[in-house]
């Protein structure tokens, strides 16, 4: 975590965070760096459908259409909590921790994390495996690293 707060520093750039599956975790881990409030303006957990639409800006249609477990749907919500925030960068998460709740087209462990980086958002989806926590400790360490190596990518 220290890299990538070394990096928003540096850049200048401040980080917002819209969390359903993780639930506060990822903002958590940034905020364990002491100095934190110099880069991380702050988080959204939307947990619900209903906070998504209304906090985050989440279309209805892409909820109705792709599902909260979407690509669609993490990118709207680093969007939208971007835009409310006044960040320059965001990470959203969105995913099935477990222990139930899988499908055979999204299983247990199936997260989507979209990183909103300058105006610009990627999504990617990925699988992890092990308990709930296990689940939701590899989700927020795959984000920072990720983000970090976007953001050291960009001169």
């Amino acid at each position: 975590m220290r890299k990538l707060a070394d990096i928003l520093v540096e850049k200048g750039w401040r980080i917002a965070t819209a969390e359903s599956c993780t639930g506060g975790l990822l903002g958590s881990r940034i905020t364990d760096v002491p100095g934190a409030s110099r880069y991380y303006l702050g988080g959204v957990i939307a947990y619900d459908n209903r906070v998504k639409e209304k906090i985050l800006g989440v279309r209805r249609e892409t909820l109705e259409k792709y599902g909260a477990v979407s690509e669609k749907c993490a990118g709207e919500m680093a969007e939208g909590v971007a835009r409310l925030m006044g960040a320059n960068v965001a990470i959203a998460t969105t995913g099935i921790a477990g222990p139930s709740g899988g499908t055979e087209e999204k299983p247990i462990g199936t997260v989507f994390i979209a990183y909103y980086i300058l105006g610009k958002t990627h999504v990617e989806r990925k699988r992890f495996h092990g308990s709930r926590v296990e689940i939701k400790e590899k989700i927020v360490e795959r984000a920072i690293s990720q983000l970090w190596g976007l953001l050291r990518d960009i001169s």
